[in-house]
């Protein structure tokens, strides 16, 4: 088949959309895990197929599936997530030093070349790897073993690995970015570390140039340029032209640079997309108008993109996994509400309408594009 397949995790279960090319008619599979929070689903780049879940409950624990035919069946695999290396501890909101604790997987990324590896980035902040298809995993301990890892403290959701970003051309480079901890940076498939941090500033943090405790919401890039990244902050739109190793503010004219998700357009990289909200306090769009909102020339000036969503009375929020683009021309471009809305926009963001409503609240939205 071929067309898209949206792969959308929420708060009670699993729902795999699909459509084809034109993306006007959707079917809905799901829910698939009923009543379990599932907090992220990304198929294989290199097999499309193969899909991975992290599926979580309170009661139960951390569980990840595995689909091999496109979500049609699924199948537990691992779900031992031990820390290695010195156990030692991170601090917490009040100040005081605790010890390292897993709770769940936030995200989970396979591999661009190999369906079978799978990195996971988990709560409390620490990187994993499976090579044999999420059986079993391995700690890249050197990211939590960094000198700076006792002074890094959670944000408000917790403090959660929610970001990988590969490098396309350099097969042992990785970004990744914690919550609250900032970005990071490894050239050697793991093994070391670097804060990504300089250029960013953060209420809160006296020291203009803290190498950690910036509260990172989301980074993106597009892959023909992986040297160029775009970060949504805890407050503050940012752009990197150096692979992380500076960054420049670029929320120009936006109603409010506090936000969750960023995307890049698939054919311009120039192209970004965020959902702005409120504040840190009110996670709701601004004066209750629902707008994504889309700048061409890399930041710092933005349009508003409102045909087809609500402009009244509208208090959702739009979460750091929940956006996501296809590759097809034109582009779509995919959100997910708390509100259970899945909206989807077949022209680049110029018209929007909703795929689905009444869904569980969306915590992730991924899509891949069939050949």
């Amino acid at each position: 088949m071929s067309g898209v397949r949206l792969l959308v995790g929420t708060h009670k279960g699993a729902f795999v959309l699909t459509s084809d090319p034109k993306r006007q008619q959707w079917k809905v599979d799901g829910p698939h895990f009923t009543g379990w929070e599932i907090y992220h689903i990304k198929g294989s780049p290199a097999d499309p197929d193969r899909l991975y879940a992290s599926q979580t409950t309170g009661w139960f624990g951390q569980l990840i599936q595995r689909s091999n035919d496109g979500g049609k069946t699924w199948e537990p695999v691992g779900n031992k997530f031990v820390y290695e290396g010195t156990p030692g501890t991170h601090l917490w909101y009040d100040g005081k030093p605790r010890p390292w604790e897993f709770k769940r997987v936030w995200h989970l990324e396979p591999s661009l070349s190999d369906p079978d590896t799978v990195y996971a980035g988990v709560e409390d902040a620490a990187l994993f790897k499976s090579t044999d298809g999420g059986q079993s995993w391995s700690e890249l301990a050197g990211l939590r073993e960094h000198p700076t890892g006792p002074n890094w403290a959670p944000g408000a959701g917790g403090m959660c690995l929610h970001t990988i970003l590969q490098d396309p051309k350099h097969p042992d480079r990785l970004f990744i970015a914690i919550s609250a901890a900032g970005v990071f940076r490894t050239d050697d498939g793991g093994k070391t570390w670097r804060p990504m941090n300089r250029g960013l500033h953060s209420e809160g943090i006296p020291d203009p140039n803290a190498e950690v405790g910036h509260c990172v919401h989301r980074i993106a890039m597009h892959p023909s340029r992986p040297d160029v990244l775009f970060m949504q902050k805890h407050w503050d739109v940012m752009r990197s032209n150096d692979a992380a190793e500076s960054w420049q503010e670029v929320s120009g004219n936006l109603p409010s640079d506090f936000g969750f998700p960023i995307d890049v357009h698939a054919h311009e990289p120039e192209t970004i997309y965020v959902v702005p909200i409120k504040s840190d306090s009110e996670h709701i769009p601004p004066d209750g108008k629902l707008r994504v909102y889309r700048s061409r020339a890399g930041g710092n000036e933005w349009e508003e993109l409102t045909k087809g969503l609500p402009q009244s009375n509208c208090f959702v929020n739009v979460l750091r996994d929940a956006m996501a683009v296809d590759s097809l021309d034109p582009c779509g471009v995919y959100f997910g509400t708390s509100g259970g809305q899945v909206y989807a926009s077949a022209d680049a963001g110029n018209s929007w309408s909703p795929i689905v409503r009444d869904l569980p609240a969306v915590f992730s939205v991924e899509v891949q594009t069939l050949a």
